[in-house]
């Protein structure tokens, strides 16, 4: 195996809901050897480069330990609500290989050109991006899930109204900032400006199966909404029982002292 044609290691990184890119960029800008692209940044290293995108993630490729940790610690300054568990996607690649592919977590390439990592770069972050959705959409059904087993085994919810409509802010809140970002999962803008470079792109987002895992999380977007539809339907019948029973009770009290004024009479 020729020296080009060594093993070399790929780390795609979700550190954050996103940075504050303008200000990141600037910063990048006057202290690396930075290239900037839309949405995207480039920083050039020695045998390798990282290439950062505006929601949070970072793709290093061949780039050592000690340069990863210095750029995290750098980025985590400019993150919008970091990650306190980052996840981590882990690949190997080569270039000038005859063919560009993808298999078996190995990425071959041709080249080793900049619009050629980025193209790839492109389907890596979304795809640990989605990870990122997949896991919070899991979460907030795990810790809700106690909800609809609660109003089947009872028929209520022992919450006050308080207490449900966080429930319902935090169910509305993971499931907007998902669709809000969804057009993370569109094809990138780069590809408007630069074609050729597509079909790298179309390649890898095929094996990460973005496609296919984006209708599973739609899937369980609508068990978030149906949830919260459950639950607002809810608050509604105890809102309107309470009513129901202040009502009565106000009747009750006009019988009663209409009662009394004729006793007294």
């Amino acid at each position: 195996m020729s020296q080009n044609r060594a093993i070399k290691h790929c780390l795609t990184v979700c550190l954050a809901q996103s940075f504050r890119y303008t200000e990141l960029r600037e910063k990048l800008l006057d202290s690396t050897r930075a290239q900037v692209f839309r949405n995207a940044l480039i920083i050039d290293y020695k045998g390798g480069c990282a290439i950062i995108f505006s929601y949070g993630v970072v793709v290093h490729w061949n780039i050592n330990l000690d340069d990863r940790r210095a750029l995290q610690i750098l980025l985590l300054e400019y993150a919008v609500k970091p990650d306190l568990n980052p996840q981590e996607d882990n690949f190997s690649y080569e270039l000038g290989c005859e063919h560009n592919r993808f298999q078996y977590d190995h990425i071959e390439l041709q080249s080793g050109d900049f619009k050629v990592l980025l193209a790839m770069s492109h389907a890596l972050a979304q795809s640990i991006k989605l990870a990122a959705f997949e896991g919070h959409a899991i979460d907030t059904i795990h810790a809700t899930s106690h909800l609809p087993e609660s109003l089947a085994r009872e028929g209520k919810i022992k919450l006050n109204r308080k207490a449900m409509a966080k429930i319902r802010g935090q169910l509305f809140l993971t499931k907007s900032d998902i669709i809000l970002n969804y057009d993370l999962l569109d094809t990138p803008e780069f590809f408007w400006e630069h074609p050729e470079y597509q079909s790298i792109y179309s390649m890898a987002a095929n094996y990460l199966e973005i496609t296919q895992r984006t209708d599973v999380l739609s899937k369980k977007l609508e068990t978030i909404h149906e949830l919260l539809e459950m639950l607002a339907d809810e608050q509604k019948h105890l809102h309107s029982s309470v009513l129901e029973w202040i009502i009565i009770w106000l009747i009750a009290v006009e019988i009663g002292m209409s009662i009394f004024s004729k006793l007294m009479k």
